[in-house]
């Protein structure tokens, strides 16, 4: 005997979610846009690779607004949502930490291309560039980025996504940078007409390098959460908090024992219970093993529509295992 309790989805957060998502990819655009286009018009190599970040970054939002979507039409009556949902009957949970995953990886790899490239040019004697187009770009670039993280990070207290948590790191790690080319560009522009103007040429070279060493291992930890998610590593606290209500059940029963399984895939809570009753025990009414499961459910936690809890009655511990 056994409950599932699959992954019902609560659509309003969902379009929240995607409204966020779809914002932000709008104004990545913005800013991919600009950042190509004044990066080329002021020979700053700086410039065309925040522009180039930004539009992978876009690219890889796209792919998150997909997910999203996926996740949240999973329960919803229109009749293409079901077919997928019969294709895929465990969900899609699997694919947050596969974009999460690649997001970082192809930020850390773009961002060490360019530290290799702005090492070359540091060495060839730097660049001249056009200060006042680039400090046009860069103070755009900022109020931006600052405006996006804040919009993401207030909506994201209401809707607790993974998704838009790095979409607000995203726009912090972006005025970041926006902030630091800004000040270069100042300093650079300030060096013309000085002796120290000879210096000018490397401030592109010599800020990008900068920067890129900042960025690539800003993504490294959300790509370490999602290779365990999507290797399956066991939450602790949440098998803790498991295995410390299936012991109670398993005590106040008298059951034999239990075998509990937990995994978190995304934003996915997977639980599986197994409980061992003893051979020749007093038969119940199912209405009684349903209640048990309800209570059981209840004190692990609240329902969501991201937890998948399966709880197993039986007395062969074979089944368990």
């Amino acid at each position: 005997m056994s409950e599932a309790s699959g992954p019902v989805q609560d659509l309003p957060p969902g379009g929240g979610e995607q409204r966020v998502l779809r914002r932000s990819i709008a104004a990545t655009g913005l800013v991919a846009a600009l950042g190509i286009v004044f990066g080329l018009l002021s020979g700053s190599y700086a410039i065309v690779f925040d522009g180039i970040y930004s539009l992978a970054d876009g690219i890889t939002s796209a792919a998150a607004l997909l997910v999203a979507r996926l996740i949240a039409g999973y329960a919803a009556d229109d009749p293409q949502d079901r077919r997928l949902a019969e294709r895929f009957t465990m969900g899609f949970w699997h694919l947050e930490p596969m974009v999460l995953g690649a997001t970082g990886l192809l930020m850390s790899a773009a961002a060490a291309y360019a530290l290799v490239n702005a090492i070359g040019s540091f060495l060839d004697g730097g660049r001249e560039l056009h200060f006042g187009q680039a400090i046009v770009y860069a103070v755009a670039t900022v109020v931006i980025s600052i405006a996006m993280a804040a919009y993401a990070m207030r909506a994201n207290r209401r809707i607790g996504s993974q998704l838009v948590a790095m979409e607000a790191r995203g726009w912090l790690v972006s005025a970041a940078i926006s902030g630091a080319l800004l000040a270069a560009f100042a300093i650079g522009k300030a060096m013309q007409g000085t002796r120290w103007a000879w210096m000018a040429p490397y401030v592109d070279p010599a800020v990008l390098a900068l920067v890129c060493l900042v960025v690539i291992p800003v993504p490294l930890g959300a790509v370490r959460s999602a290779i365990a998610d999507i290797l399956l590593v066991t939450p602790v606290e949440l098998k803790q908090q498991v295995d410390a209500v299936a012991a109670e059940v398993v005590r106040r029963e008298g059951f034999v024992s239990f075998r509990s399984y937990v995994a978190r895939v995304g934003r996915g809570r997977q639980i599986e219970l197994y409980f061992i009753v003893p051979r020749g025990a007093p038969p119940r009414p199912l209405e009684a093993w349903d209640a048990l499961r309800d209570e059981v459910g209840e004190a692990i936690g609240p329902e969501s529509p991201d937890r998948w809890l399966t709880i197993v009655f039986t007395t062969d511990q074979e089944w368990a295992e």
